[in-house]
């Protein structure tokens, strides 16, 4: 095994790596604890109201029943979102903002305009009927989806590095829907539950049963579908150029439309007739379900084949080893990595592996984004830093997935060298200082991140043991 990396180590600016100096001289509102509290503070201060506001409408006994029928599909969605997101997981803290988002600043949202919209209606045409079927029809689906789609707009302007693609929009939209979809189901069945209180209504011909079996049983997708759209949308604009401006305008509206158009499909099919529920339901939402899941587990084995596809340069230039490319690029050869890790170190190993393949997996996509001509002006520092991350977990992790490698994923034989210096990535160079992000073990004294020499660095032999 190598004892020092292949190149000398990416130079740390001498403010830190966060740029403390210009941070000391930012405004106050730039510092990141400001940023966090205040966001803090808005989904805080939007889950009290909402939390007043349900209450106030469905009584304390109706809230504590929808509280707990409405639960019980969130952790089989958030599950099914994390499971999408294996390949590259994204930070929890993203996950957990969405949800707060959707079931707190969305719902909030909602609730009020949709109120305020439907009461004006009412007012103006003096046809309280009228302005309900509006208000549910075309009302609702603006707003509910617009306020769901500024979570995903959130986290792809701030948390660029964690919204790379498809299965990236898809999971963030789900979750945030997720905790719309909560917030609304406590607020349906919590009323549904005191209408059966004044009725005397008990069992399966009660309100609350049929609302439940509408709302959780038949439907606890359609909230995350409709949102899932608009998340398609960003996640394709995600892995457009930065200078394709129009393109990463128009694709997320596009899919913000589509999605509202779904949600007034949806919410219009009980004005279709008797079993317009039904045809709505059988004809559209169930084949636009299978059609999104095909689509995002397809997603999902590309994004395999990528990290299959771009890694085995890093192991010819001796940042990975042979084996490490095909292992990480199945999904079952990562869990036995993990597993071993965990059976011959403990906790701390199996989670040392797992950030070994997240890293590694981000790795393999920013070199993919770099050959098309789509990375940032960051690339290179950010593959310094991924490759950085590598290094000082690959004691744990190598043996792990060169175990794993054997075992689920036999490699082919390794190429002999790795052709050429220049990659392609669409950067502007100047004569004579072509880009070579990696290099074949011949090349060790080279360097080639664009940074100059260190001082004298041995040879390095990437096979070597």
């Amino acid at each position: 095994m190598a004892i020092s990396p292949p190149y000398p180590p990416y130079p740390i600016p001498p403010d830190g790596p966060a740029g403390g100096g210009a941070l000391r001289h930012a405004h106050w509102w730039q510092r990141t604890w400001v940023r966090y509290g205040a966001l803090i503070t808005l989904l805080t201060l939007s889950g009290l109201v909402i939390l007043a506001l349900v209450r106030q409408q469905t009584g304390t006994e109706g809230f504590l029943v929808g509280l707990g029928l409405a639960v019980l599909p969130v952790p089989l969605l958030i599950a099914a979102f994390r499971w999408l997101d294996r390949v590259e997981p994204g930070p929890w803290r993203n996950l957990v903002f969405a949800f707060a988002w959707g079931a707190c600043a969305a719902a909030l949202i909602a609730i009020v305009a949709n109120s305020f919209a439907t009461k004006w209606i009412a007012t103006a045409t003096a046809d309280p009927s009228g302005a309900d079927t509006l208000g549910a029809t075309v009302i609702a689906p603006v707003v509910e989806e617009s306020a769901k789609a500024a979570a995903v707009l959130l986290v792809f302007l701030f948390r660029r590095r964690d919204f790379t693609g498809i299965v990236d929009g898809v999971v963030i939209a789900g979750v945030t829907a997720t905790g719309f979809a909560f917030t609304e189901n406590i607020l349906y069945l919590g009323t549904a539950f005191g209408t059966d209180q004044l009725t005397g209504d008990r069992g399966i011909p009660s309100v609350t049963a049929a609302t439940f079996f509408v709302r959780v049983v038949m439907s606890p997708f359609a909230h995350p579908l409709f949102t899932v759209l608009t998340g398609i949308g960003f996640g394709i604009a995600a892995l457009s150029g930065e200078r394709q401006h129009v393109r990463r305008v128009l694709l997320p509206l596009s899919g913000l439309l589509l999605a509202m158009g779904m949600h007034a499909l949806w919410n219009g099919s009980s004005t279709f007739g008797q079993f317009g529920f039904f045809a709505v339901y059988g004809a559209f939402m169930v084949p636009t379900f299978g059609v999104l899941t095909w689509l995002v587990v397809w997603t999902r084995q590309r994004e395999l084949h990528t990290v299959r596809e771009e890694l085995p340069a890093y192991a010819v230039a001796g940042w990975l080893s042979p084996a490490e490319p095909y292992a990480l690029g199945s999904m079952r050869a990562r869990r036995l990595a993990r597993t071993f890790a965990k059976n011959h170190g403990g906790r701390p190993a199996a989670r040392a592996v797992a950030e070994y393949e997240a890293y590694a997996t981000s790795l393999a996509f920013l070199r993919h984004r770099g050959r098309l001509g789509r990375a940032g002006t960051d690339f290179v520092v950010r593959e310094g830093e991924l490759l950085n991350e590598l290094w000082h977990r690959r004691e744990i992790a190598r043996p792990a997935l060169e175990y794993a490698g054997r075992v689920a994923a036999p490699m082919p034989v390794p190429p002999a060298a790795w052709p050429g210096h220049g990659f392609g990535y669409g950067y502007a160079q100047a004569p004579g200082q072509g880009y070579a992000p990696v290099q074949g073990p011949g090349h060790a004294q080279g360097h080639g991140y664009g940074y100059p020499a260190s001082g004298p660095h041995p040879a390095y032999n990437p096979y070597r043991t």
